[in-house]
Order: C-alpha cells, then sequence, then structure tokens
C-alpha cells in the first residue's frame, strides 16, 4: 500500500475546519470551498452510542452526492459542488443556520413518544418541525417564535428554509417510492451562501440513510440509522440496498471494495 502514502500525507497536512460526529470539513483548494470528508463514524442518543462502522461513511458520500446532484438538476439550491472521491465532496462554503429542519410524513421516533401516536401511522399532512443545533443541550425542539427571538434566523429566512423543506420532501417522496421505499422522516440543515453582497437559503450537509427514515414499502423493514440506533444489525446492509436501488452501486458492487482513503489524524 505504500502508493496511497504521500496521499495520505496531504490528508493530514490539511486545515481541518470542523470536526462533528460523522463528518471531518476541511479547507478547500478554493476560497469559498470545502471539501467535507464522511467517517465511518455511527453515534446515537447525541453520541452516547458510538460505533466505527467499517464502509458507512462511503455509502453516505455516494447517496448524499446522488441526491444533491438531483436536488441541483431540479433547481434547489445546495452547497453541493462535485464528488472528489469515495468519501469526499467538494462543498461551497455557507453559514450554517443553527436549525435541524425535520419533515415528517409518517409518525416515528420522538413525535410518537412525545404525542403517543402509533408508530407507523400517516400524518394528516407533512409537519415541519425545528430544533436548535446544540449538542450539549440534546438539540432541544424550538419554535419559530424562538428562531426569530434569538437571531438565528429572520421570518424571510424561515420562510426560505420551510420552502426548500417542502421541496426536498416532494422530490424525495417520489425518488424513494419508486424504488420501493417509504420515506418516512428526514433532517436537513441549510445554512447562506454569500456571492458578493447577495445572500440565499440552501441546503447543506447530507442527505443520507443516517439523516432519513427510510422503510421498505411491502416489508416495512427499516433501512437507515433506526438499524444502529434499536440494535436491529445489517446496518452497512440496509445502507448498500439503498445505495443499490437508488442505482448509485451495481449490484454485486461493494462499497467496502473502494472505501478509498481513511480519515488521517
Amino acid at each position: 500500500m505504500d502508493f496511497l502514502k504521500p496521499r495520505l500525507h496531504r490528508m493530514n497536512r490539511r486545515r481541518r475546519i470542523y470536526e462533528g460526529k460523522a463528518k471531518v470539513l476541511y479547507e478547500g483548494p478554493e476560497p469559498g470551498t470545502l471539501v467535507q470528508h464522511f467517517k465511518d463514524d455511527a453515534t446515537a442518543f447525541n453520541a452516547k452510542k458510538h460505533e466505527v462502522i467499517e464502509g458507512k461513511g462511503v455509502l453516505n458520500n455516494r447517496i448524499s452526492e446522488y441526491i444533491f446532484l438531483r436536488l441541483n438538476e431540479i433547481g434547489v439550491p445546495t452547497h453541493f459542488m462535485r464528488r472528489i472521491n469515495m468519501r469526499e465532496q467538494l462543498i461551497r462554503e455557507v453559514e450554517i443556520i443553527p436549525l435541524e429542519v425535520v419533515v415528517r410524513n409518517v409518525a416515528a421516533g420522538s413525535l410518537s413518544t412525545r404525542l403517543g401516536i402509533e408508530e407507523g401511522t400517516q400524518l394528516p399532512r407533512s409537519i415541519i418541525e425545528f430544533y436548535y443545533k446544540n449538542d450539549a443541550l440534546n438539540d432541544p425542539m424550538v419554535s419559530e417564535e424562538h428562531i426569530t427571538a434569538f437571531g438565528w434566523a429572520s421570518p424571510q429566512e424561515i420562510d426560505d428554509v420551510m420552502a426548500l423543506a417542502i421541496r426536498v420532501n416532494d422530490f424525495l417522496t417520489g425518488l424513494f417510492l419508486g424504488v420501493g421505499i417509504r420515506l418516512v422522516d428526514f433532517k436537513i440543515e441549510c445554512g447562506r451562501l454569500w456571492e458578493g453582497d447577495n445572500m440565499r437559503i440552501v441546503v447543506a450537509d447530507e442527505i443520507s440513510p443516517d439523516s432519513c427514515r427510510l422503510w421498505d414499502v411491502k416489508s416495512n423493514e427499516k433501512m437507515d440509522k433506526d438499524r444502529f440506533r434499536k440494535d436491529l444489525g445489517g446496518m452497512i446492509e440496509a445502507y448498500t440496498e439503498v445505495a443499490r436501488r437508488l442505482g448509485v452501486i451495481q449490484e454485486g458492487e461493494s462499497a467496502l471494495a473502494a472505501a478509498g482513503p481513511r480519515l488521517v489524524k
């Protein structure tokens, strides 16, 4: 594996901008760009549960690339530029709005717990929820009143974020239904992209089985991070099946076979 050493050495010299639970952001090759590196770390319950699952980062990178490319094609603004390798993407640098935007189509997770609605119940309409991004506070649910009062986003920005969330939901619902997957809910993050004096709100972060609840239409089998949260096992197999159904990887192809460079500390 000597041929990898120079590449790994260059990776190690890059300036690290931010490291989260599942990704690392590095300074990009051009001003206004970043390199987003997908780790193999799987976390749940605000990182109280943590494992490293080989190949997860590769699958999330490939699936998120596919979805962001399709969103760009239909005119949904995102931070995504291109995939660099099996674990990394080139993205535009944005000012992240400190909110997790959750769109729910079917009752599951905390909604079922909070409101006593049986998991799997189709909701009367899609529901958008906001959570304040703060690990120390366990990402509490907040209202539009909180968001505007504390200056996290303006009323116009909230409208823009909600409009993007609805467009992403409409697109993803059809995309996944077309390959036999039910989009139960998902989380996105948004950011302010500055182009000179002009600013627009764009979809950022990632969209993958880490950030979506995905159930098989026929069996209701979970194909997302709940396999890790609930100790169901088969997380890589489920993510691989999502990638195969979307056509991201071919039948018989393994993400592990081409995992690419590892994160160097």
